[in-house]
This record gives C-alpha cells, structure tokens and sequence, in this order.
C-alpha cells in the first residue's frame, strides 16, 4: 500500500511538473504572456500545496496505521500559499493574470482528479 502511495505521488508530481513546463513555453512564445505568467505562478504554488497534501497524507496514514494522533493535515499552510500567491499577482498586475494565478492555484486538485480518473478506468 505504501509503495503504491509513493507512485501515485510520484505520478502527479511529474504531471505537475510537465504541466509547469507548458506554462513556460507559453509564457516564453506567445503573446499571453501575463496569462501565462498567472497561470505558471498560480501553478507553482498548487505543486507546493500539492507536495504538502501528499506529505501530509503520507504522514497522517502512518500515524493511524500506529494509531497515533497527528496535528493535521495542512489546510492553513496551503491556505496561506494561496494567499500568498493572490497577493504577489495583485501587487504586480502587470506581470500576472489574477485569475490565471486563481486557475493555477486549482491545477493541483485537477490534476489528482484526473490521474484519478485516468488510472481508475485503467483498472
């Protein structure tokens, strides 16, 4: 169960960072580079909340396993990123699409539902 874990993390950690690549080259070649810039910034604070979910979830299955209590599993720390990335596209509008930064930050949750759904109709 463990080792199944870790390669379901491990998957959408790649697709995360495949999907920040894209990011990248649409904000190096084509005009919607603000769009894109939100989209890549929003983004890249959803693979920190996405990290952070994992860990947590790691380390919370692990201490029920143990039948131990675990504090929580991160909803403020991925909260607070949220936060934070709204806050620095609002302060520099001119770089970033505030509403790409709140689509990017969303990317994680898209991403875990359809690795989700990809490999539930592979079973």
């Amino acid at each position: 169960m463990q080792q199944t874990n870790k390669m379901i993390d491990a998957r959408q950690r790649k697709w995360m960072f495949c999907l920040l690549a894209i990011l990248i080259l649409g904000a190096a070649f084509t005009h919607y580079q603000r769009i894109f810039l939100g989209l890549l910034l929003g983004s890249t604070f959803s693979l920190f909340m996405l990290w952070s979910l994992q860990s947590k979830t790691t380390k919370f299955v692990n201490a029920a396993a143990k039948k131990q209590r675990i504090s929580g599993i991160g909803t403020f720390s991925r909260l607070a990123a949220a936060i934070l990335a709204v806050t620095i596209a609002h302060r520099f509008e001119e770089y970033f699409h505030l509403i790409g930064v709140a689509v990017g930050i969303a990317t994680c949750y898209i991403v875990i539902l359809i690795d989700s759904l990809v490999f539930k109709l592979k079973d």
